[in-house]
């Protein structure tokens, strides 16, 4: 085990992928009404779902330097010799930062962390990259240089029914611009340089639905790839989007579909759904 893979709750893998690729997950605080929960431990979809349906007040925070600290310290005490540490978008959290600030502490030289400039599954694809690597026994800046490359090659479209979710986390960054029509359509949205930008805005929810399917056969083009469908509260939704872009994509390698935890959930609000497409190269 000389490479250890940390990551956080943001990536939201698939129910059993850390524990099959020995990766640490490091979950963020989820607070509802000033109660804090860990995301995907003590607090998962079905609950943010039923406190946003009471507008419950839902609130999110990064996990404590010491929290990362600790993980990586396990790491170590268990054989690994260094640590590639993959996060979710500094310009989104302070989670980066935080998982800096404990490697600086644990040893600057023992881990490297790294911003994904993604979220959900464009961080996840990151960090299975990362963690293959990892198990084939590259080294550490070859682990490194599998999950900034992995980032790279992801693309991550999503459609929400609001912005307000967006707007009341600040995670919005320019698509504020729509917000003054925010409720006369219904925003197609994707990551570009680490921020959530808007990309289209189309009148229906279907004919958004529609676009992510274009959109994600547009970024797959005639090469291999790995799909994953993300929702909150949409499993139909998201069913349906994931037979189509398996319909779609000549080359896809498989389509998983996760249900987003309750950090990104309580940011984009019921009904998003989303598409990443991970272009592999072989």
């Amino acid at each position: 085990m000389p490479v250890a893979v940390v990551t956080d709750s943001t990536a939201h893998l698939p129910e059993g992928f850390a524990e099959r690729s020995d990766i640490t997950v490091v979950p963020l605080h989820v607070l509802v009404d000033g109660v804090s929960s860990l995301d995907g431990v003590e607090f998962g979809p079905s609950a943010l779902a039923s406190a946003l349906a009471q507008r419950k007040i839902v609130t999110t925070s990064r996990p404590s330097p010491a929290a990362f600290a600790a993980a990586y310290r396990n790491a170590l005490d268990a054989g690994a010799d260094a640590i590639v540490s993959i996060h979710l978008s500094k310009k989104l959290s302070g989670t980066w930062e935080a998982a800096l600030l404990a490697a600086q502490e644990v040893g600057p030289d023992l881990v490297r962390v790294v911003d994904s400039r993604s979220i959900a599954m464009g961080l996840g694809f990151a960090v299975l990259d990362a963690a293959e690597a990892a198990g084939r026994g590259h080294d550490v800046a070859e682990v490194e240089r599998a999950a900034v490359a992995a980032a790279e090659a992801s693309d991550t479209f999503f459609a929400v029914e609001t912005l307000e979710y967006l707007r009341r986390g600040g995670r919005i960054g320019a698509a504020s611009a729509l917000l003054g029509t925010a409720l006369a359509v219904k925003p197609v949205l994707h990551m570009t340089d680490g921020e959530i930008r808007p990309l289209e805005k189309v009148r229906t929810m279907h004919r958004a639905l529609n676009r992510l399917v274009d959109l994600a056969e547009e970024a797959a083009g005639d090469g291999e790839v790995s799909v994953a469908v993300h929702h909150l509260a949409a499993p139909d939704r998201a069913a349906a989007i994931a037979t189509r872009l398996d319909e779609r994509l000549s080359g896809s390698l498989g389509c998983v579909v996760s249900e987003l935890g309750a950090v990104i959930g309580a940011h984009t609000g019921p009904g998003v759904v989303g598409v990443v497409v991970h272009r592999r190269f072989r």
